[in-house]
């Protein structure tokens, strides 16, 4: 029987860190989640979009701790996604992996990345620009002058036509 590697995506969050194994159409699928790591196992015969008897399978040693009691899976007919608690909640992981070399078959999913560590200076930093930009645009000046408007030189190009 043949074994590759599940195209994955992962992306951090400060208590969790979410995975998604992109298999189509998937049937018995194991995924056993530990304190150290996650093991991705997945038989494909016809009902999966690959070879004939082909296991998919992945096995991540994660960069720090998790809670494998408070983390879970849930399978969908387009991948598989681990929600992974961390033991360490608030402390960002710059890579999902132990090893500090990337598998050719895991990304980052860019789709969800957030860089959330700093968010709070950040949302206030914004709010105070905000109100600067507010605080310009509320002076006290008297609006503009629209007495070269006029409306009977609307209505005699019209008649004229």
């Amino acid at each position: 029987m043949a074994r590759q590697h599940a195209r994955t995506l992962w992306y951090d969050r400060p208590k969790y860190v979410f995975m998604e194994f992109c298999v189509e159409d998937s049937t018995d699928v194991h995924v056993l989640i530990e304190d150290h790591r996650i093991v991705f196992r997945l038989h494909c015969l016809l009902s999966c979009k690959n070879a004939d008897g082909v296991e998919l399978y992945n096995e991540i040693e994660f960069y720090a701790k998790v809670n494998s009691k408070d983390s879970q899976d849930k399978r969908s007919g387009r991948s598989i996604t681990c929600f992974v608690r961390k033991w360490k909640e608030k402390v960002a992981w710059p890579r999902l992996t132990k090893e500090d070399i990337k598998p050719v078959w895991l990304s980052v999913d860019f789709d969800n990345w957030r860089d959330w560590e700093g968010d709070e200076e950040v949302e206030l930093a914004q709010v105070e620009h905000y109100a600067e930009l507010l605080k310009k645009v509320n002076t006290k000046r008297p609006p503009p002058g629209m007495d070269d408007l006029d409306d009977d030189s609307d209505s005699a190009d019209a008649t004229s036509t």
